[in-house]
């Protein structure tokens, strides 16, 4: 029986290393892939959640005191941030129909989102994306408080 003995290969020494380069370029492309699909999830779950902070605000909105919008501490704002942090209020809207209504005369409520950006950190192709925007229009309910509280409202 002859034995073969690897290194007596011709060639042999040529191909030292060649294994850990292929290794190297492979899974710098795997990896780059992987954490890209999973940012475009993160991205989808940012998108999912402004969607549910929208329908939030807008509940928020149609059982609160109608004058509670203009506060500093606005409760819509507030349940909405809590929600997505990455929100700003720049980027909430709380439109009252008809404008200018009161709690006796409004009709619906409608909050948007609009201009929300997610960054990614995706390898060598760093971006930010732009949400669409989302809106949601509820009917009115109280609009008012109860005896000067309403405790959804604080």
């Amino acid at each position: 029986m002859n034995k073969l003995n690897i290194c007596c290969l011709p060639g042999a020494r040529h191909q030292r290393g060649v294994a850990a380069l292929e290794f190297a370029l492979v899974s710098a492309i795997f990896f780059t892939l992987l954490i890209g699909i999973m940012e475009m999830g993160r991205v989808l779950f940012y998108w999912n959640t402004a969607a549910e902070a929208t329908r939030l605000g807008a509940r928020v909105a149609v059982v609160c005191d109608v004058n509670s919008s203009q506060s500093a501490s606005n409760p819509v704002i507030k349940d909405m941030q809590q929600m997505l942090p990455v929100l700003q209020p720049s980027n909430i809207t709380v439109t009252y129909v008809p404008s200018g209504c009161d709690a006796s005369s409004c009709t619906a409520v409608t909050v948007a989102i609009a201009n929300v950006t997610v960054n990614t950190v995706v390898p060598f192709v760093p971006f930010t994306l732009t949400m669409p925007p989302f809106t949601t229009t509820l009917p009115r309910e109280s609009l008012s408080s109860v005896n000067g509280t309403n405790p959804v409202c604080s």
